[in-house]
């Protein structure tokens, strides 16, 4: 008898899957979109998709720039604006791929901090501001919503950013942006004030298109030269462009999953406390979940058993951690009540245990 697929709450994928129209894309994709390169520079533009963005954002077309998800443009800033023994800030709880590219480049990863309270996570800007005079960064990157952590940056406190680090690089990672029903997308305006800010979006969260592996930045008009590092000579993926442009023109579809999402969010906090953990506000698609140490190998051999499975942190400062990716309405539901199932025996404390052999 054929086993289940498993269900992977540990990827941080949109598992409604893509807008009905990208799927209509792929069955009725001209072939002249393989066989030809993009014409768009025929009216004097990069691509069909950065107008479109331009026009999103309401910023001149040359300060938008494709690529192979957030992570590609990513590696492309931090090569370019880091140099060897320069330091790079980052969240202290955050993407591991941040540090790896900063290596490639044998740059110096500095921490700020992101303080825990009861239930969310919060940067800590007043520190951050005031890490400039020590370490000159050559680059900051802030995410928003931050992964794992799902806290957001509001925007008053990264004007304060902007304002201190002026003269320097900030790169702000909004790969996890839209998950909340109603966002005001109002950053590329920032892009006009402070010139050295770079934004990313990805088509891979939200959009549900991780597979397509497309991205994009809208970045500052003091970047000229990074924006030429970036270009593309014969554009990029024509049928991810078309797939992504599908996406961009189908909001209801996507306004309804954020709506989902919200929801089932604020039922995993009320699950998750009521068991006495600490459940983190999260405004991605995931949430952060703090268990008591011991209850993690055997809730995490409950779920395993059942192929759900979630990401339990193994590293030192996150031990009894795990990061729940949000599936769908059902998914989620099913989930819920393995946990409340398997909860009794995974809660027992080693010394009731001990009494009870």
């Amino acid at each position: 008898m054929n086993q289940p697929e498993p269900i992977l709450f540990d990827r941080n994928e949109n598992r409604y899957g893509p807008a009905p129209a990208c799927l209509k894309v792929l069955h009725e994709a001209d072939k002249e979109l393989l066989f030809n390169y993009t014409r768009a520079f025929k009216q004097g533009n990069y691509s069909d998709l950065s107008v479109h963005l331009s026009k999103l954002h309401n910023v001149d077309e040359k300060r938008v720039i494709l690529g192979y998800g957030c992570e590609d443009i990513l590696k492309e800033a931090v090569h370019y604006f880091l140099e060897k023994g320069r330091t790079i800030l980052i969240p202290s709880a955050s993407w591991w791929y941040y540090t790896a590219i900063a290596d490639e480049v044998g740059g110096v990863t500095v921490q700020f901090p992101l303080v825990e309270t009861d239930d969310r996570y919060e940067y800590d800007v007043d520190t951050l501001i005031k890490m400039k005079a020590e370490h000159n960064p050559g680059i900051v990157l802030i995410a928003s919503p931050n992964n794992p952590t799902g806290n957001v940056l509001a925007r008053p406190d990264l004007v304060r950013i902007l304002e201190a680090y002026r003269d320097t690089p900030v790169m702000l990672d909004q790969a996890y942006f839209g998950h909340t029903a109603g966002e005001v997308d109002d950053f590329a305006s920032l892009t006009e004030q402070y010139p050295n800010l770079i934004f990313l979006r990805t088509f891979s969260k939200l959009f549900a298109m991780a597979g397509v592996r497309i991205g994009y930045g809208v970045i500052g008009q003091g970047l000229g030269g990074f924006q030429k590092f970036c270009a593309r000579n014969l554009g990029y993926n024509r049928i991810s462009e078309q797939l992504a442009l599908a996406a961009l023109n189908s909001p209801e579809y996507y306004e309804d999953i954020a709506s989902r999402m919200a929801s089932d969010r604020v039922k995993m906090y009320k699950v998750f406390r009521d068991l006495g953990c600490q459940a983190f506000e999260s405004e991605a698609n995931f949430i952060l979940v703090k268990f008591p140490q011991w209850v993690v190998p055997i809730l995490k051999e409950a779920l395993d058993s059942q192929g759900l499975i979630v990401k339990f942190f193994t590293e030192e400062c996150f031990l009894g951690y795990a990061r729940i990716s949000l599936g769908t309405d059902e998914e989620n539901a099913q989930l819920l009540d393995a946990v409340q199932k398997a909860w009794p025996d995974a809660s027992c404390q080693p010394s009731q245990i001990a009494e009870a052999g």
